[in-house]
């Protein structure tokens, strides 16, 4: 197996991996977040609000897939372009529209829904794409 096919394969399952973690720590904190309630921007609202977000196991089940979403973001970065990765990444707005559909239960306009295709285009493309165009600088680190 060749060093560029290695890459991609090893780009494709980070991304993956940043993907769901984004997802599934947004979809957790905006679970957790809608049993809180509205914050009030007072210092009183404030307060209670962090008192229960502290205290709330849905919010950190987010935060720990938060967690491993920069983790796993962070190490793609240091092997891939992040011209690369970003446009990758961005397979989640899709993915997060249809999460939100099904668990959330929000309406979702077909205006939304071409957003949706045309941002799956655009990773299509990207995925046709060499995942790193720069030379390694001065390390040496090997792909």
């Amino acid at each position: 197996m060749s060093s560029e096919h290695r890459l991609r394969i090893k780009t494709l399952v980070m991304v993956l991996t940043m993907v769901v973690c984004a997802n599934v720590g947004d979809l957790m904190l905006k679970r957790g977040m809608t049993r809180i309630g509205a914050v009030e921007l007072t210092l009183g609202g404030i307060q209670h609000a962090f008192v229960l977000t502290v205290t709330n196991d849905t919010i950190w089940i987010g935060i720990f897939f938060l967690t491993g979403f920069m983790l796993s973001y962070m190490t793609v970065l240091s092997w891939a372009d992040y011209s690369y990765v970003m446009p990758a990444g961005a397979f989640g707005y899709a993915l997060l529209t249809f999460l939100a559909v099904v668990f959330l239960h929000e309406s979702v306009s077909p205006r939304r829904w071409i957003g949706v295709v045309l941002i799956c285009v655009g990773v299509l493309l990207v995925g046709q794409t060499k995942p790193r165009t720069t030379a390694e600088v001065a390390r040496g680190v090997a792909a």
